[in-house]
């Protein structure tokens, strides 16, 4: 009779094992979950868009947030006619504009700089243009010059990036 007790206990220790160590992989599994829906609920996407408006006759470079959180900006490139000339910030734009016929608005992107979900704004564009200058502006920002955005939301590490689809 004691052995058999023994042999009850012991099935009854390995049970509640196996339901605890059950428990501790819903427990992990669930915690995962709700840490990846986190960090997708604050996720930005940034979307880079050119635009050439025929009524309101604006012609350039469209940045939208269209994530559900802030997108932090890590990096730049910036191409012109397939050379690379720096990060998309004040002095780059300085550099570019200087050698362009015409000079167009432009919003300067530094590391570190912060685009608030919802948030949009021309990287580079031209108000109220003649048809000639505005021809010449789209053929820039569709065949000639490249931005990229590198960036990441609060949690930081994901390297997301966004440049203009090509052409």
């Amino acid at each position: 009779m004691g052995g058999r007790q023994v042999g009850s206990d012991t099935i009854v220790a390995i049970t509640a094992t196996a339901i605890a160590l059950a428990a501790l992989w819903v427990s992990y599994v669930q915690t995962r979950a709700t840490r990846s829906h986190n960090r997708q609920s604050v996720r930005p996407l940034l979307v880079m868009r050119r635009v050439k408006g025929h009524e309101e006759r604006k012609v350039g470079v469209l940045l939208i947030n269209a994530g559900l959180g802030p997108a932090i900006v890590t990096n730049s490139v910036v191409l012109l006619d397939g050379e690379h000339v720096g990060q998309w910030n004040y002095h780059t734009q300085e550099r570019v504009l200087a050698s362009l016929p015409v000079r167009p608005s432009a919003y300067s992107l530094r590391p570190g700089a912060v685009v608030l979900a919802g948030q949009s704004a021309f990287l580079l564009h031209l108000d109220e243009c003649g048809e000639d200058e505005r021809d010449w502006f789209w053929e820039l920002i569709t065949r000639r010059l490249v931005i990229e955005i590198r960036y990441e939301s609060l949690y930081g590490g994901e390297n997301f990036k966004t440049a203009p689809p090509l052409f």
